[in-house]
């Protein structure tokens, strides 16, 4: 059995070891035992050591040391580092892209100057701003708070703020967009839209795209869309692989600028295959563009591999022969639906100490949902700790129907999990956002 590296340590890596483990022997460098990734790594008869996944030297050592002839990587913030660059340089199957192809993720000025060429129409009105005096200039010259401030590199989810929802007037908008200039340089403040957020999410080789079923992301803290912006608090999908307001007309032209941007982006070398998505708004004057992201979503990816119908090992290796089509990568015709648990202050103020807590595993996969850990170690029996303030684990499962899907997850919850942590309750509810 081949040899696959997996590096990342959260909830999306969690459900990767997962499907990773069923095709091949699982390895990984990891900052701390994520249960799920280590009872996978073990279950597959692979391999894993305790170290820093960002230092090349350590990874690149562990590659030599067992002979690692495949290496995924999903996490936004090693893509950049260019630790897929360490694997091919050392001739290995990969999937996830270069720091040069994953730049359309961490660099948003980037990203947008090749929409501008390729789908201008999709542009909403922005400013690239390099300069204090420039600042106040552009905020100056909007009536009110309606714009948004986006920094220019990886936040993990956490950095949009848009007037009006995270920050009240046109100085409370100048002050955060000021911090984000300190920090790289350069800040977009763009114009605020009324419209239908969606991301489309596509599995690629670099240069054939399938597109998976469409997730509905869940990305402030508390209900009702309320509260701070988040890595995500849940997700869905349903069964015919679109949501109530889109046409298929929409994801088309979606895909179409995502095929266009995969061969702008690779018309050099294969910078890119692996997974690439887009954030959209759906607006009365058309579809609009909002960002990429160079790899799967968390908790997207708790959704979307939970309703493969091919095995994801297959879809791998269809990728490294360049040979993905719809024929070999397939979705079984299901809802899907995540919550994901965390605790109170998350997103709203930092912990100190790591909180220890209870969950009743086996009462859980019992009622048929999936626990992926993210930032928790086992501590004994049903005892585990929180590992950063990130959130802990997330709870999927699927049906026929989503009311099915949803009361599954909801009832595993009840009793189950100690009543120190938090989680939205009305994932489930499309709110305007």
């Amino acid at each position: 059995m081949e040899k696959c590296l997996l590096l990342g340590n959260g909830g999306r890596e969690a459900v990767l070891a997962e499907y990773i483990s069923k095709g091949y022997s699982l390895y990984t460098v990891c900052p701390y035992e994520n249960p799920s990734i280590i009872e996978m790594v073990n279950k597959s008869g692979g391999k894993y050591i305790v170290a820093d996944p960002f230092n090349k030297e350590i990874v690149s050592d562990f590659i030599k040391e067992n002979n690692i002839e495949v290496c995924l990587i999903s996490s936004d913030n090693l893509l950049q580092d260019g630790l897929i660059d360490v694997a091919r340089e050392l001739g290995l199957k990969t999937f996830g892209p270069t720091s040069k192809g994953a730049k359309i993720e961490w660099s948003k000025t980037y990203a947008l100057d090749i929409v501008e060429k390729l789908a201008p129409q999709m542009i909403i009105k922005n400013y690239n701003i390099t300069s204090i005096e420039e600042l106040k200039n552009i905020i100056n010259s909007y009536n009110d708070d309606s714009f948004v401030v986006k920094p220019e590199g990886l936040t993990g989810g956490k950095g949009v703020k848009v007037g009006g929802i995270h920050f009240k007037g046109k100085d409370e908008g100048l002050e955060y967009a000021k911090s984000c200039l300190e920090i790289s340089g350069n800040v977009i403040i763009q114009d605020k839209i009324e419209g239908r957020e969606f991301t489309v999410m596509a599995l690629t080789d670099g240069e054939n795209i399938v597109v998976t079923p469409t997730t509905f992301d869940y990305p402030y803290r508390f209900n009702e869309d309320k509260g701070p912006g988040t890595g995500g608090m849940g997700c869905l999908s349903f069964e015919n692989g679109m949501l109530p307001f889109l046409e298929q007309k929409d994801i088309d032209e979606c895909s179409n600028l995502i095929k266009e941007t995969l061969k702008y982006i690779n018309k050099d070398n294969l910078e890119f295959n692996g997974v690439i998505y887009g954030g959209f708004f759906k607006t009365k004057n058309g579809i609009k563009f909002i960002e990429f992201n160079s790899r799967f979503g968390d908790p997207e990816a708790l959704n979307v591999l939970n309703s493969l119908e091919t095995p994801f090992t297959d879809v791998m290796k269809n990728i490294f022969n360049k040979t993905l089509s719809t024929e070999n990568c397939k979705f079984k015709k299901e809802c899907t639906f995540t919550v994901y648990i965390v605790t109170k202050e998350y997103a709203v103020e930092s912990r100190k100490e790591p909180l220890i807590f209870t969950i009743s595993r086996e009462a859980i996969e019992k009622q048929g949902v999936k626990i992926y850990f993210a930032n928790t170690k086992h501590l004994e029996g049903n005892k585990y700790s929180s590992v950063s303030n990130s959130r802990l684990f997330g709870l999927t499962t699927s049906a026929k129907t989503l009311q099915e899907a949803k009361e599954k997850v909801y009832n595993a919850i009840k009793g189950n999990i100690d009543e120190k942590l938090d989680y939205r309750t009305d994932i489930g509810s499309i709110y305007e956002h």
